[in-house]
């Protein structure tokens, strides 16, 4: 947005927080923005605002808005599928229009006095149906350094520091674990942030006995380079599946956050690929089950076989088409002509 020509008003790693308590202690700065924010576009009124994502935090100054009388717009449902579903009266108060991503979203708003738009996804529009081909994989891996005999893991901790406090540790000793029965095996780690960097070789001790490449950059590079990939649940697990790679898929919260969330939560899958199709495609293994010698277990297994007799990958492209609907031009073409609606109106 920044390249584009936008102005930002506040920097956006001031609202990253994750988790239950990270966001209690930040509060009263959140609280601060949040008004800010609020006093800024009620001083000058947008033609209408769209909020995108970070649904807590834009749905609250989404609905102040709309009680002024501005036009609201909320792009990326919040997980309603999934936990905390009466939510869904609260997003309908709050919003005039929801852009959805995934295609059973619009289901869940069916009653409510909301419109609903599903655009698809935009990494499925981002990643072509053949970027993870085995000439992207070589290319991949001759970037990153890495010998093309050798068998590449991707390793997504996370990029938040209060993710890789849970998540680092347990992927290096379960990477580890897999290093000692694997000879020639890589392992890539992306690092998003300065400061993820910055953590991660702080902490060499973790990893010292492992062949691995660290690299700024975002995960597409590493998961396009894998063999397969151990990943922390979140957006990454939807990337892998784009790019046909075998996943493990882990989570691990503090205690307290965890007992919270837990339950809310009213999904038996928390990994998009699996929540997609409506089945285990791919392994979960949350808290208490994330345990180095488990993840490793199922990382050997993906190993151990070829990527082509993985059945579900199959399932991967089919879900990949669904999610490939051009989702940039729909959503400014659905915010555009519901604007347009409304000044006719008027």
């Amino acid at each position: 947005m920044l390249d584009a020509g936008l102005n930002s008003l506040v920097g956006l790693d001031r609202l990253s927080v994750n988790g239950i308590i990270d966001p209690l202690r930040r509060l009263p700065e959140l609280l601060g923005i949040l008004r800010r924010l609020q006093r800024t576009f009620t001083d000058q009124p947008p033609d209408v605002f769209v909020g995108v994502d970070f649904n807590v935090f834009n749905l609250l100054l989404e609905s102040r808005l709309k009680r002024r009388g501005i036009p609201t717009v909320h792009y990326v449902s919040p997980s309603v599928y999934a936990w905390r579903r009466g939510r869904v009266r609260r997003v309908a108060r709050s919003t005039d229009m929801l852009l959805a991503l995934f295609p059973f979203e619009a289901d869940f708003y069916r009653s409510l006095p909301l419109q609903v738009v599903y655009v698809g996804h935009p990494l499925a529009d981002e990643i072509a149906p053949d970027a993870g081909s085995p000439t992207a994989r070589r290319q991949a891996c001759a970037e990153l350094g890495i010998p093309s005999e050798h068998r590449c893991v991707a390793l997504l901790p996370g990029s938040r520091i209060s993710e890789l406090e849970h998540m680092a540790p347990l992927f290096f000793a379960a990477a580890r674990q897999v290093a000692d029965a694997c000879a020639d095996l890589t392992f890539v780690v992306p690092c998003v942030r300065p400061e993820t960097r910055r953590w991660i070789e702080q902490r060499a001790d973790l990893y010292a006995d492992l062949q691995l490449v660290i690299y700024d950059g975002d995960a597409r590079r590493a998961l396009t380079a894998c063999h397969a990939a151990l990943v922390k649940s979140g957006t990454s697990t939807l990337e892998a599946m784009l790019l046909r790679r075998p996943m493990v898929v882990s989570y691990k919260l503090g205690e307290i956050s965890y007992r919270v969330i837990r339950a809310m939560v009213r999904t038996p899958h928390i990994a998009l690929p699996n929540i997609l199709a409506g089945q285990e495609l791919v392994p979960e293994l949350i808290q208490h089950d994330a345990q180095p010698d488990r993840l490793a277990k199922n990382l050997l297994e993906l190993l151990d076989k070829a990527q082509d007799n993985h059945e579900y990958l199959t399932t991967f492209a089919t879900l990949h088409d669904r999610l490939r609907l051009g989702a940039d031009e729909r959503a400014a073409e659905a915010v555009a002509s519901w604007f347009r609606d409304r000044a006719e109106v008027r």
